[in-house]
């Protein structure tokens, strides 16, 4: 069984890009951020908002142990798992990562992401006051991080989803990670 997981800024297209990874590579898809709501009961946001940063980060870090070890019960290979952007905020999230998925980071500048986040109502740490700087703060706390965490990384700059999963699909292949028959090769 093999794990991929899809780490990156708020808006840099992990979710999308992880389903049609998944499709294409015949593997499971998970959003964390579906997972983590399914186990809170409520929103993400309407949890960070009474409970705080720390007691999020606690349950994310719960359902991405879980997630990295869960095998799919449908007969797939895999897993793709799209992860929050500030998953790898904690050491041990970095860890557990790295160890058990192939990590791709999906790397978008801040500019960009800033124009494909202007009107979102729904990320907790992109509300109140100015979003690009927002984004830049965030982007220079977390880019080193995610570097850390991640296998590979691929720039979305301006390619289309599909030149993306392609990009991915390709550096599996260069890798000799991947089978015709799709999947992906487990960690080593």
């Amino acid at each position: 069984m093999s794990v991929i997981a899809i780490v990156g800024m708020p808006g840099s297209g992990k979710t999308t890009v992880g389903r049609h990874l998944a499709k294409r590579l015949n593997l499971r898809f998970v959003d964390s951020d579906h997972e983590i709501e399914r186990e809170l009961g409520c929103s993400i946001k309407h949890y960070f908002d009474i409970q705080g940063e720390p007691a999020f980060r606690d349950v994310e870090h719960n359902v991405i142990a879980n997630l990295c070890h869960s095998r799919p019960d449908d007969g797939r290979a895999g897993t793709v798992i799209s992860t929050g952007g500030g998953v790898v905020l904690r050491s041990d999230n970095r860890h557990e990562l790295r160890a058990n998925t192939w990590v791709v980071y999906l790397r978008s500048s801040p500019a960009e992401l800033a124009k494909r986040l202007r009107f979102d109502t729904v990320r907790p740490l992109l509300q109140g006051g100015n979003a690009a700087k927002r984004l830049q703060d965030l982007f220079d706390q977390r880019d080193d991080f995610y570097k850390e965490t991640a296998h590979f990384t691929v720039d979305t700059g301006r390619p289309s989803v599909h030149m993306l999963v392609n990009t991915i699909a390709m550096q599996f292949e260069m890798r000799g990670l991947t089978q015709l028959s799709g999947g992906v090769s487990p960690l080593p």
